[in-house]
């Protein structure tokens, strides 16, 4: 009886022993594994990190990464040792997000990130603030953070052709430098707050939205001197329209108006207009002009048009 259980007693020690050694040898080998992995990885980042260092170029004292048609879904980290990069020009790579790191790049001025499929802006972006210029235009982007308020340098920025962008945070009016703003082709409905608010605004696109009107407080925006407002479905001008005292172009072609306001006359720092492809009520035919030379560069829904058309407005009893 005492022989069988040293017996057994012997068989459990082996067998524990041997357990052991092999817990020990898959440890052993998930450690190796974890190890080649990251040389892999290690080689990978210095692989790519010497791709990118290939993609740098001085142009004006400027350092600039530019990678057009190339497949880059995701930068690497090791992106970071380039930290001294003042502008980025990546078009047509497939690029998918933009590094959550991108904070990181205190020197950048310019990011051009256009033409990807980035579907969001990671709140980090707001720690650029020596940035001037955003392009992120055609990509798939649903809304903005009101951390890209923080970028306090930033003149241009461009979200055109994103299809779904419909508001910005109004927090976005602090972006006191912003000059020139392109909206166009996304899902708009209504101008924004934040847009009538930013007081240097100069240059506006919000063509190929779902515009319907026009805010009375669009006068606000009085630094403003070019505005394209066309494929929408505007009905109808408001009277403020006239207080824009800077506004030189104004673009309304492809929009619903039945009129054009008696006001705009007031506009004397109007120098390009079109009213081309609206259903306006009169039907209006320009005089012809006696220069022949005038008569081929004259805007057929310009600037005479509109004058022509409030005159017989007034001739038909309309104002």
């Amino acid at each position: 009886m005492s022989e069988n259980v040293v017996c057994t007693g012997a068989v459990t020690a082996v067998k524990e022993v041997w357990e052991e050694r092999i817990k020990k040898h898959n440890e052993d080998l998930k450690r190796e594994k974890e190890f080649q992995q990251k040389l892999v990885r290690i080689w990978e980042e210095r692989v790519c990190l010497t791709k990118l260092r290939e993609k740098v170029t001085m142009e004006d004292g400027r350092a600039i990464l530019k990678i057009e048609k190339e497949e880059w879904q995701t930068l690497p980290s090791s992106l970071l040792k380039l930290s001294q990069l003042q502008e980025w020009q990546l078009h047509r790579t497939g690029l998918l997000k933009i590094p959550e790191f991108i904070g990181r790049f205190q020197n950048l001025i310019v990011l051009d990130l256009s033409r990807n499929t980035i579907s969001e802006i990671p709140r980090g972006i707001g720690l650029l603030t020596r940035l001037q210029e955003l392009n992120l235009s055609y990509n798939k982007i649903k809304t903005v953070p009101s951390e890209l308020s923080h970028c306090a340098s930033l003149e241009k920025l461009e979200l055109a052709v994103n299809r779904d962008i419909c508001d910005l945070p109004h927090e976005l009016s602090n972006l006191l430098k912003l000059t020139h703003l392109d909206l166009s082709m996304n899902h708009f409905t209504t101008i924004p707050s934040a847009v009538l608010n930013m007081p240097a605004l100069e240059w506006l696109d919000m063509g190929s939205n779902r515009l319907e009107q026009l805010p009375d407080t669009i006068e606000r925006m009085q630094s403003l001197h070019t505005l394209w407002l066309q494929r929408n479905e505007i009905t109808c001008l408001p009277e403020t329209i006239s207080n824009m005292k800077n506004l030189g172009t104004l673009v309304l072609s492809n929009n619903k108006l039945q009129d054009i306001p008696v006001c705009m006359e007031k506009m004397t720092n109007l120098r390009f207009v079109n009213f081309r492809d609206n259903p306006l009520k009169l039907q209006v035919t320009l005089p012809p002009s006696e220069n022949v030379d005038e008569e081929e560069e004259r805007e057929l829904f310009g600037l005479q048009f509109m004058h022509t058309y409030i005159e017989e407005s007034r001739r038909a009893g309309i104002y």
